[in-house]
């Protein structure tokens, strides 16, 4: 059994509702838990990607395949154990906000709280969880994290930016394609494909890279502060929130959302 489109509007309403209700403190914390479980996914993906050594030298897919098969784990945990993940967020606050039930201006407060907080637990668990336990300091590993964040914030704006829209649009498709499911097996197997695939692609994500950045830094990348937050961080943030925002959020409510937006009251 599945949730049609219709019907999954109807739990982003529910969703946004319960969001505006949620105390400032609570969503901040469940925000850290987001890029903490998110960095969960990059710790994992990249243990595996790093451990194909020379298997990976003929067959470079491969290593982005195992990457983008592992990575999953992070959104899982943040849909079905309950987090606040701002790429997410960017999609599912959009139908209520257009439709009138929640007040105008709240997804970017709720953007901006759970932004900051991600970057905190991501770089938490980066610090304590990766770093301190030392559990990427061979060398193999190590030369894998490096090598992804100096190329990272190589990329050109434009192109962070554009591959910014498409990992959020795929990540957003992943949420729309878990609440269609009514079962956990479902919900999983929704998650699971189209955050696959666009790891494997090679998209990038904002919060996933405030775990393969920074720890690629810690690990002595030739990468600044600087160089982490202008070349990737913001362009594949803008781009995030178009892919999750206009491609997802309001092109659904559009969609499938105009005859409860009729109905509905409008909140200043």
């Amino acid at each position: 059994m599945i949730n049609t489109p219709s019907e999954v509007i109807d739990l982003t309403h529910s969703l946004a509702s319960k969001k505006l209700h949620t105390p400032w403190g609570q969503l901040f914390i469940l925000g850290m838990l987001a890029g903490a479980y998110i960095a969960m996914g990059g710790l994992l993906s990249s243990l595996a990607a790093a451990g194909l050594g020379g298997w990976a030298t003929n067959n470079p897919f491969l290593p982005k395949l195992l990457a983008g098969a592992t990575f999953p784990v992070g959104l899982m945990l943040v849909m079905l154990v309950g987090a606040e993940l701002f790429t997410g967020n960017t999609s599912y606050l959009i139908p209520a906000t257009i439709q009138g039930s929640i007040p105008r201006t709240y997804f970017l407060k709720n953007w901006a709280v759970v932004y900051v907080a991600n970057l905190v637990g991501a770089l938490l668990f980066d610090y304590f969880l990766v770093w301190r336990t030392g559990v990427m300091q061979a060398p193999h590993y190590a030369d894998y994290i490096r090598h992804v964040a100096e190329y990272k914030v190589s990329l050109e704006w434009d192109v962070a930016f554009l591959r910014g829209i498409g990992a959020n649009w795929m990540v957003c498709l992943a949420v729309w394609l878990g609440f269609s499911s009514c079962s956990m097996i479902g919900r999983l197997i929704g998650i699971w494909w189209p955050v696959m695939a666009f790891v494997a692609i090679g998209f990038e994500h904002s919060v996933a890279n405030m775990f393969y950045i920074p720890t690629g830094m810690l690990h002595g990348a030739e990468v600044s502060w600087t160089d982490f937050f202008w070349n990737n961080l913001l362009p594949s943030t803008l781009g995030n929130i178009v892919g999750g925002a206009l491609l997802v959020g309001t092109l659904y409510a559009y969609l499938y959302g105009q005859r409860k937006g009729r109905q509905q009251q409008h909140i200043a």
